[in-house]
């Protein structure tokens, strides 16, 4: 079951990323969404979607390493004094 809610977890910021990449693409081929204003816009948007995406499967990749004890030791969190 755990197994199930991480892929859920991984796969919905995937979705967003993908679809950051999509809204980029379309830019410079100059199709506009309907729902954005302007294409400027509309790369702006996709970049942030794409960037947040994959800044979250990244966070949670190294989280999870960090707990399974599989980072180099530049990655690991030093103790609290």
């Amino acid at each position: 079951m755990a197994r199930i809610i991480a892929l859920i977890i991984i796969l919905i910021p995937g979705v967003i990323a993908a679809f950051g990449i999509k809204l980029m693409r379309d830019m410079f081929f100059g199709i506009q969404a309907n729902w954005i204003p302007a294409l400027w816009l509309q790369f702006v948007l996709g970049f942030i979607m794409f960037a947040v995406g994959i800044g979250f499967i990244g966070g949670f990749l190294l989280h999870r390493d960090r707990k399974n004890n599989k980072v180099q030791d530049r990655f690991k969190t030093k103790p609290k004094q």
